[in-house]
């Protein structure tokens, strides 16, 4: 099994789960966050002065999916989150030792 963390712009939510759910993906959890990448932040304008948002705010999605799928989902992420600006987001994939569903006690691929 793999865990993908893929942070996106929060507009592209939407869009990106519904191309998860259209490829299989069953679930998800999502968060809302704030980090800085390359953009490094920016300035804004607020009653007339200006001041540094040093934080953007982004979504998180953590998804766990069988081996064979980790490549689609990847790539459904990416087409759909990319906006060909800075600040699209990044994707990791990282192994899960173990998964377990709290209802029922189904373990691994069968707990997904």
């Amino acid at each position: 099994m793999k865990l993908i963390i893929a942070t996106i712009k929060p507009f592209k939510l939407e869009e990106v789960r519904e191309a998860l759910t259209a490829i299989g993906v069953r679930g998800m959890m999502v968060s809302e966050i704030k980090g800085f990448g390359s953009q490094s932040g920016h300035t804004e304008i607020y009653r007339g002065a200006e001041y540094a948002v040093n934080f953007v705010p982004k979504v998180k999605l953590e998804i766990v999916v069988p081996d064979s799928m980790a490549e689609q989902v990847v790539g459904t992420i990416a087409s759909t989150a990319k906006t060909d600006k800075i600040g699209d987001g990044k994707i990791f994939t990282l192994d899960v030792e173990a998964a377990m569903r709290v209802r029922t006690g189904e373990m691994n691929d069968d707990a997904l």
